[in-house]
Parts: C-alpha cells; structure tokens; sequence
C-alpha cells in the first residue's frame, strides 16, 4: 500500500467507521478469532485469519475460520499484468 503524502486522520476515520453499520461487530468477530488462536497458541506470523464464509457476506466465527497467507486472503486472483483475472458485470 502506498504511503499517503498527508498525514491520516485518524479521528475521522473511526468517525467514518461508527457511521457504518454493522462495522463494529465484524472487526470484533475478526479480533475474537485472532485472540482465539494466539490461546491455542498458533503461530500468525504472515497469516491472515480468514473465515470459511466471508464476514462481509454475512459470516460468522461459527462457520468457521483458518490460516491463510496474506497475498491469498486479501486479493483477486491476477494475471501477469497484475489485473484482476475475472470481470463482473452490474447485472450480477
């Protein structure tokens, strides 16, 4: 990620983040698996907790969560042009 040139506000943005629903709960869902396997002692280091059905599609702890590398976790799938391998149209 880039490096902005102005500094972040960091009021703002948490400002921004209250005003969305349903924000709160899912960064407490992500925090509560985190802290679930450092308990259980997993090694995190370069993974991401992911979770089997997406938060943001209305996922839960419940239905599970894994280990999986950061590149894997928070991207599309890209071609050698770095451009994203599949297109969605607005239809659906």
């Amino acid at each position: 990620m880039p490096i902005p040139k102005e500094r972040r506000n960091y009021k703002h943005e948490a400002e921004l983040e209250k005003k969305r629903p349903g924000a709160h709960e899912a960064r407490m869902e992500r925090q509560r698996a985190r802290r679930a396997l450092d308990k259980k002692g997993v090694d995190r280091t370069g993974k991401d907790v992911a979770h089997v059905k997406a938060l943001s599609k209305g996922g839960s702890n419940k239905d599970g969560y894994f280990l999986e590398d950061r590149k894997k976790n928070q991207s599309y799938p890209r071609d050698s042009n770095h451009k994203p391998k599949f297109t969605y149209d607005k239809k659906g």
